[in-house]
């Protein structure tokens, strides 16, 4: 008899697979993965762990069950055969069916044909992990899986202003129902069928409070690599039909199966370079501006780790002057995006305001209200020439900024996942706008052969834009 595995279905979240201890360790191994950087991990430091992450628990035989696909390739490979003990796969609903539904939902705008192919894919499937980037109409893609299942839902987002953004968007697609938003400090029970919360303010509920969901959308489901999100999707015990949207992954093989794992198979909804291709979002231009730094700064900054450089960069003077006037000078509505708030924000926002001259200008940071946030981004909507400083961890990620037609990377960063997100918020549509620009702001302070730290991350960043095939040009400036 050929060798064999048996598949049952522990709950929505889990699989339990019977089989011989030493395919047991074959499972474990297969999906077994080191993690980046756990070399610098005290666990690792410690040797009380190898640094690596195992899907497959030897010990239960449980694996996530969005990983079945995974299981049956690995079998496939092997000439393993599989006894399912419970009923897996795709439905047959015919996709006439789901694009006459779509139709009678009667939206305000045609919906896009990678949108419904989206819609269609994760009906029949039950279960997906869907890539799309920004202003690909991630939000009309989970209100329409919303209206097709028609069941308890719980829809999490990362932030607070984006509880209260999901809410606005679904009464702009036609949703009269009621939604209970759930942030921190919110009473989490309802009798509402729609329930939208932040990933934070639900984490810790019980593993009955949970159960009364059968459909769960995560929107950036990169987050979902936190170990509170990684909790929340395992206690969904009864959630059959679960879904992730995001705009990339990290590019790490052990992020994106645990990301499988926990939502189904990766689905490539559509890329940014085919939205662009199709007019379907504005048109970005990349400068790129590498700032030059005299004799006398790179020779101090040869001597600095990567902490220190970051401090000395965003702390100068003439760099935020020169921010400032950038800034100042650029027609439309302008995000220049931080990293630390009290450190380099708000001293740009006050050098800013203070020549100014009358033009709004907004500070947005993670103290700020969500409420105000909201406020700030409905403003936008209506003025063509204001500025917005916020933090990455704000605006870097989510918020829909139709409006915005300038954007400023005043810190560095290297972070794929960052600088997509981020320039995701210009790529929106707008009545007075069909193109964009992002300021790409570089820091040379190298000296001879020794390349600093920030420039090598602008160096990572330009092979980001490569890959997504973005109109780039650098400039040197002379600070």
């Amino acid at each position: 008899m050929a060798d064999f595995l048996t598949i049952s279905k522990v709950d929505e979240a889990f699989i339990h697979i019977l089989a011989e201890r030493w395919m047991c360790q074959e499972l474990s191994d297969f999906f077994s993965f080191v993690v980046p950087g756990c070399q610098h991990m005290p666990a690792f430091k410690n040797k009380i762990w190898d640094g690596k992450i195992r899907l497959f628990n030897i010990m239960t035989q449980q694996i996530y069950a969005g990983l079945l696909p995974r299981v049956e390739e690995f079998c496939r490979a092997r000439e393993y055969d599989i006894i399912y003990e419970d009923e897996f796969g795709a439905n047959n609903v015919l996709i006439t069916d789901i694009e006459i539904f779509i139709k009678s939902l009667n939206l305000p705008f045609p919906v896009r044909d990678f949108q419904q192919k989206a819609v269609v894919d994760c009906v029949r499937d039950g279960r997906q992990l869907l890539i799309s980037p920004t202003a690909s109409g991630k939000s009309l893609i989970i209100y329409m899986l919303y209206r097709w299942f028609d069941v308890k839902t719980l829809i999490v987002v990362p932030t607070t202003s984006l509880v209260s953004q999901m809410v606005t968007d679904f009464g702009e697609y036609g949703y009269q129902g009621d939604a209970h938003k759930v942030t921190a400090g919110v009473e989490k029970s309802t009798p509402h069928q729609l329930t939208v919360a932040t990933w934070q303010s639900i984490y810790n509920q019980s593993e009955k409070w949970f159960r009364q969901f059968e459909l769960v959308i995560v929107d950036e489901a990169h987050l979902a690599k936190a170990k509170s999100l990684v909790a929340i999707m395992t206690k969904l015990k009864n959630a059959k039909y679960r879904f992730g949207l995001t705009g990339t992954l990290d590019g790490t093989q052990t992020n994106q199966l645990v990301l499988e794992g926990l939502f189904g198979r990766k689905n490539q909804v559509t890329t940014t370079a085919a939205l662009m291709a199709n007019k379907q979002v504005a048109q970005l231009k990349i400068k790129a501006l590498v700032l030059r730094y005299s004799e006398e700064d790179r020779q101090l900054m040869r001597q600095m780790d990567y902490p220190q450089e970051r401090n000395w960069i965003i702390s100068n003077p003439f760099r935020n002057t020169y921010i400032r006037k950038l800034a100042l000078s650029l027609k439309g509505n302008t995000l220049i995006l931080f990293q630390y708030v009290d450190r380099h924000g708000k001293p740009l926002y006050e050098e800013i305001l203070k020549h100014a001259n009358g033009r709004g200008v907004h500070f947005i940071h993670g103290k700020v209200d969500a409420d105000v946030r909201e406020e700030v981004r409905r403003l936008i909507e209506t003025v063509d020439n204001d500025i917005i400083v916020a933090s990455y961890g704000t605006l870097s990620t989510g918020s829909n900024f139709k409006n915005l037609h300038n954007i400023i990377f005043a810190s560095p960063s290297k972070s794929l996942i960052r600088v997509l997100q981020s320039i995701g918020r210009a790529l929106r549509l707008a009545a007075s706008k069909t193109h964009a620009t992002l300021f790409d702001l570089a820091d040379d302070v190298s000296w001879k052969s020794h390349i600093n730290h920030t420039l090598g991350h602008f160096k990572e960043r330009l092979k980001i834009y490569a890959m997504e095939k973005f109109d780039v040009k650098v400039y040197n400036i002379n600070l």
